[in-house]
Parts: structure tokens; sequence; C-alpha cells
């Protein structure tokens, strides 16, 4: 391991475009159901209906927590409708099972999807056995990643140091709460930003792809 990242003990992924290259386009398919479920729920047609999923989005950290705010939406009503997809385009991952083993210390998913849904990820991708837990939407008490009580609550549940945690997103905006409490972040810069930010200071580490990082902070000696 490189000495900047010998302090850690505790290594936390997000799963979606994270786990699996954004290549892979699975949430393409999550983000037309969840256009569907919103025209549905309020009568609007697509193009207005993915209008309001990218506000909700924007403004309140996931569409749930928009629809949950803004109508009431059972989450897991919703949940269980958008995660409905086949996950065909997602396939084993031999390097990154490799290298996830190698890693010294405990691994978890952090995750603002609902644990079924990120069982069959890890399942499909070959990581069924390679993280102690995750840690999901409900785990959260439905607050999710960014706010501030997700990562308080991801550390009090796995009695986690965040001076001794690193944490890898896609999603840069997700990272500036896990750096405020002390947490190494590492942002995989592959074109599932949704959420363009000028601020950059958050982050310690920018890759593009999480695999070939992983064998290069252990292989350097």
């Amino acid at each position: 391991m490189i000495d900047r990242l010998s302090h850690v003990r505790n290594w936390i992924f997000d799963l979606d475009n994270t786990l699996y290259p954004a290549s892979a386009d699975l949430f393409a398919h999550i983000d037309r159901r969840m256009t569907a479920f919103i025209a549905e729920l309020l009568s609007v047609d697509l193009v207005e209906a993915h209008r309001i999923q990218k506000a909700y989005f924007i403004g309140h950290g996931t569409t749930l927590a928009g629809l949950m705010a803004e109508h009431q939406v059972d989450p897991h009503a919703f949940l269980a409708y958008v995660h409905d997809i086949e996950m065909d385009v997602l396939q084993a991952d031999a390097p990154l099972v490799a290298a996830l083993a190698r890693l010294p210390g405990r691994k978890l998913v952090f995750t603002n999807g609902d644990r079924p849904y990120a069982l069959k990820v890890l399942e499909r991708l070959g990581l069924g056995g390679s993280f102690e837990a995750v840690h999901d939407i409900h785990a959260m008490d439905l607050r999710p990643k960014p706010h501030p009580d997700a990562y308080a609550g991801l550390c009090a549940a796995f009695a986690l140091d965040p001076a001794e945690s690193l944490f890898v997103e896609d999603m840069a905006r997700n990272l500036k709460p896990a750096k405020a409490i002390g947490m190494t972040t590492v942002w995989v810069d592959n074109g599932s930003e949704q959420a363009p930010d000028a601020d950059r200071s958050y982050i310690d580490f920018h890759i593009h792809a999480l695999a070939p990082w992983l064998e290069q902070i252990l292989e350097t000696q």
C-alpha cells in the first residue's frame, strides 16, 4: 500500500457507476423507470416528468427524496418500481474482485439505493462475497447522500473512525460531506456526475476507473 493510504482501515464504496463502469449504462434503465413513475404519479408527459425528476435530484439529493418531500410518495413502492430492471449489461469483474480481496481492512457499500437491488448488482459483478455489509437508503432513515446524517449514521452503525476511512464515489458532490468529517475521498470521474461543481478541493484522489487505481496503490512500493 502506498504511504499516503497507509492509515486507511475502512474502504467504503458507492455502488452505481462506481463498482461498475458508467459505460454499462445500467442507470439509464433506472432513470427511465423514474421518469415513467413521475409521469404516472403527476399525470404529466415524459418530458415534463424528466424535468421534475432532475430538479428533485439536484434540489433534494435524490429523486426519491424530492418525491417524498413534495408528494409523500411511499419509498418502498418507488424503489421496487424503479429497480425492476434487467441487469444483463453487467458482467463479472475479475480484476476488481481480486483487487478488493487484497485491500487490508473492512470493506462496505454505501448506496442511495436499497439493499435488495445492491445485492443483485454485486452478485452480477462477482462481488457477492467482497463486502462486509451494504448500508442502504433505509439504513440512512431515508436521508440520502449528500445529507450529513447519512455519513454520521454510517460511521455510527459500523463504529468507523472517519480519519481511518476512505470513500469512493462517482458523484463528486457526495464526497464533500465525507471530507468534512475527515474521510479520504476518491472521485471516479467517468462522466456520470450530474451536478458539475467547479470546487473540487474536497477530493483527494481523482481517478477514472476503480480496478486499475486499486491495482496501482497496492503494487506501488
